[in-house]
């Protein structure tokens, strides 16, 4: 199903649209600005993912053990060793 809609666009765009029409890379104007809304969906669809896993990070971290300063300074003194001796360093 489809549905028709009124949408102003600036004359750049109008231009640059109608360039891909005439490459033949879309077939009208219509799907020129159908592809940039699925576009835009998929990005939004994208951040909100991204966002929801952020907050699941910190929710979980909030919920976790907190360190000191000073073990939290042994726990990346050791880590960094580790990766030095790997290297042999």
């Amino acid at each position: 199903m489809s549905v028709k809609a009124s949408v102003s666009i600036s004359d750049q765009q109008d231009s640059f649209a109608r360039k891909l029409v005439e490459e033949g890379r879309y077939a009208s104007l219509s799907a020129v600005v159908q592809r940039g809304l699925e576009l835009v969906r998929e990005e939004t669809e994208i951040k909100d993912a991204e966002l929801a896993a952020l907050r699941a990070l910190v929710d979980r971290r909030r919920r976790g053990k907190f360190l000191s300063e000073d073990e939290s300074r042994q726990r990346i003194d050791a880590m960094i060793a580790a990766k030095k001796a790997q290297y042999g360093l």
